[in-house]
């Protein structure tokens, strides 16, 4: 669970989640107990910590800022320094985290893994010099600038559902990113 970035979560959207789940018909099912692959951590997001009013969702940045929260892309869109999330000035945004098939369940064992972008404005490291257009395209398709595809574990198709509005929100808040190498 990110723990750490579903507390930014607005009080209405939390009772939007209870409203689904309470609607969703109950199946039996065994579970078995949690086996961790890796150790769990909790590394604070800022903007979560520092909280988002609903007031701040008619401002696109601050909207998109609160979509990344929650859409926990900064997990993997930045880099862990000796085993911690970096959020801070040096890493939010820079990518560079790997994953394997041991990282990302259902994958067989040979899959070559990714290495999740820099989405900062640097012009050559990150996303600086694409357009909207294709930082839309990769959020909702999955397709990078040069038309190649996403690799797992980039979940395109969650964010495809998502409406104009919000992901021109996306694009505004990462356009804010200071750049990073």
């Amino acid at each position: 669970m990110a723990t750490s970035f579903f507390k930014a979560l607005l009080p209405e959207d939390q009772t939007a989640i209870v409203a689904y789940l309470r609607s969703v018909k109950p199946v039996p099912n065994a579970v078995p107990d949690p086996v961790y692959r890796a150790p769990v951590r909790h590394d604070p997001y800022p903007p979560a910590e520092a909280g988002y009013t609903p007031d701040m969702m008619s401002d696109p940045v601050k909207r998109g800022s609160y979509l990344v929260a929650i859409g926990h892309c900064m997990e993997c869109h930045s880099p862990r320094v000796r085993g911690v999330s970096d959020y801070g000035a040096t890493g939010l945004g820079k990518g560079g985290r790997e994953f394997s098939s041991k990282d990302v369940q259902g994958f067989p064992a040979d899959w070559p893994g990714s290495t999740a972008a820099n989405i900062t404005s640097h012009p050559d490291k990150g996303i600086g010099r694409w357009t909207d257009a294709e930082i839309k395209r990769a959020i909702t398709q999955g397709i990078k600038k040069d038309g190649s595809r996403m690799k797992p574990p980039m979940a395109y198709s969650f964010y495809a559902k998502m409406n104009a509005a919000d992901v021109d929100a996306i694009v505004a808040y990462l356009r804010t990113l200071p750049p990073l190498e």
